[in-house]
């Protein structure tokens, strides 16, 4: 009996279905986000980079700085990632011909062109986001929370266009999109005045959101605090939750690094599913605040795939990932953090959870906490060696070489 055969057969005594879990793992596609390549860069600006909301740290050689160079690391880190894939772009990627630019309340579909013939190429989806941080009209701080009519609309008009856009990605593909908004609009010090930006930002997502996009599935991503907005964030949870729960069609996206570090999404993910058909998530690793760090096969990880897995929802929680580290290879950021993503999710789905939700209807705590203790050394590693194996990328130990050398006759000869 090989390892493998081994492994099922000692989950069987669990009452766990391997086969079962890995056809189910190979079905659900993760949404891998452009922006590990380029240290949030994007293409729209001159000399582009992280700014106003948003920072990137670390200065590793290599870093995409074109269109051609990003879709190419791209494909190199979904070569050794198995299972289904989409691509997660920001509105700041529009590849512009030679000559042409546009600034950001005008762009079009025609400026994503290319990014879709990439997507249909390799057999990705496309998810979307309006770009509203490193730009000069991000005033003091804010964007669809401004007092300043003016700046405001230039968000509006943003996010309305990327709305556009997000739908017609999703007639040209034949699927939907999620088109995440999220905002950096905060103040550092005590505000004299919460309620009128919220009331404002209230206002430009009903117009933001009055345009009928079949194809789109419209979220607002909330945050505790960012740097020099210490003080109070205007998009909190408590905002969002409630304007997505009196806003049919529009939900609160949950990302794990933004929230009070005493907080776990694991948590909310069922509370959601109460209320709401779907659950956006921005899987990443928060380190002390919102720095998001590459995902790792960490506990909060694996509780949050459980939490997918033991209420059904598979096809209702949306899995995005969200870090940017520039201080390590990017390749192997994007390889790390989804397979570490997929394997936390296989965990859950190899949990015997039809026999711990008995034993905790019935009181029986013992012995649930006896279970879920010897679960977590069944031979998980077989299994998902066997996963690689079947989806034709290498196993742990056997993909980091591809990376070194992709580093060696490629990234190292940019400048």
């Amino acid at each position: 009996m090989n390892d493998y055969e081994n492994a099922k057969a000692c989950y069987r005594r669990f009452g766990v279905d391997v086969e079962r879990a890995l056809a189910r793992l190979a079905e659900k596609a993760i949404s891998i986000h452009c922006w590990q390549g380029d240290d949030v860069a994007g293409f729209d600006q001159k000399d582009g980079k992280a700014g106003d909301g948003i920072q990137t740290t670390g200065n590793y050689p290599g870093k995409a700085r074109n269109f051609e160079e990003l879709k190419a690391d791209f494909l190199k880190a979904a070569g050794l990632i198995p299972g289904k894939k989409r691509i997660n772009l920001h509105a700041s990627y529009a590849v512009f011909p030679e000559g042409e630019w546009v600034d950001r309340d005008r762009l079009e579909y025609k400026y994503f062109v290319p990014w879709v013939d990439f997507a249909k190429e390799n057999s990705l989806g496309i998810d979307f986001n309006p770009t509203c941080f490193s730009h000069p009209m991000v005033k003091d701080g804010l964007t669809l929370s401004h007092p300043d009519e003016a700046v405001r609309r230039f968000w509006i008009d943003h996010c309305k266009a990327s709305r556009r856009i997000a739908q017609r990605i999703g007639e040209e593909m034949g699927d939907q999109v999620l088109n995440n908004v999220w905002v950096p609009d905060g103040f550092k010090d005590i505000p004299a005045d919460r309620m009128g930006p919220r009331l404002r930002l209230k206002a430009a997502l009903d117009e933001v959101f009055a345009e009928p996009c079949p194809n789109v599935i419209d979220c607002v991503e909330s945050k505790v605090f960012g740097i020099g907005l210490e003080s109070m964030t205007v998009g909190s949870n408590e905002f969002y939750t409630a304007y997505a729960a009196t806003h049919p069609g529009v939900y609160n996206l949950l990302d794990a690094g933004h929230y009070h570090p005493t907080e776990f999404i694991s948590d909310k993910i069922p509370a959601m599913l109460c209320f709401f058909d779907k659950v956006p998530l921005h899987v990443t690793r928060p380190v002390r605040w919102d720095s998001d760090h590459v995902v790792l096969f960490d506990d909060e990880t694996r509780e949050i795939m459980k939490e997918v897995v033991r209420n059904d929802a598979l096809d209702r929680v949306l899995i995005g990932l969200d870090f940017f580290d520039a201080s390590i290879n990017r390749v192997a950021a994007w390889v790390v953090g989804t397979r570490s993503a997929q394997k936390a999710l296989l965990f859950a789905l190899l949990q015997p959870d039809e026999k711990l939700r008995q034993l905790q209807d019935g009181a029986n705590f013992t012995e649930k906490m006896v279970l879920m203790e010897e679960a977590k050394t069944l031979p998980f590693g077989d299994v998902w060696a066997e996963y690689c194996r079947r989806q034709g990328v290498p196993a742990d130990g056997d993909w980091y070489a591809a990376v070194t050398q992709y580093e060696k006759e490629v990234l190292s000869r940019r400048g």
